[in-house]
């Protein structure tokens, strides 16, 4: 499934809208809103260190099998899902937090509309 990156960002410059999230108490869920018959994402961190990206998934809608070259910190938001990781089934709800392991095949599929933090630090452990 292709979904629309920083769809919550586009009327001004991405960079600009991160910064104005800096020293504020924030909740998450609030800032990426559900889109009907699609993904949608709201980075709100980017550094060469990682980033943090807030999606939401509209029901049925998912995120196909794929690995990634770092570990992500995966925090669900709101909602409920379904997660995969090496063919290990995972079901999820608000508040649980999973961590995908580096070069490990996963994939997600919404149960329900859901929210979610995925966290990619970007160095590797010596």
């Amino acid at each position: 499934m292709e979904y629309n990156h920083d769809t919550q960002e586009n009327s001004e410059a991405p960079g600009k809208k991160r910064q104005e999230l800096r020293a504020k108490v924030l909740t998450l869920k609030d800032l990426v809103e559900y889109q009907d018959g699609t993904v949608a994402s709201r980075m709100i961190v980017n550094t060469k260190a990682g980033s943090i990206t807030l999606f939401s998934f509209d029901e049925d809608e998912g995120l196909s099998e794929h690995t990634a070259p770092f570990d992500a910190v995966v925090t669900i938001l709101d909602g409920e899902c379904e997660v995969w990781i090496q063919g290990v089934t995972h079901q999820m709800k608000e508040g649980d937090t999973i961590i995908f392991p580096a070069g490990v095949p996963h994939a997600l599929s919404a149960v329900t509309r859901f929210k979610m933090s995925l966290t990619m630090i970007r160095e590797k452990e010596p």
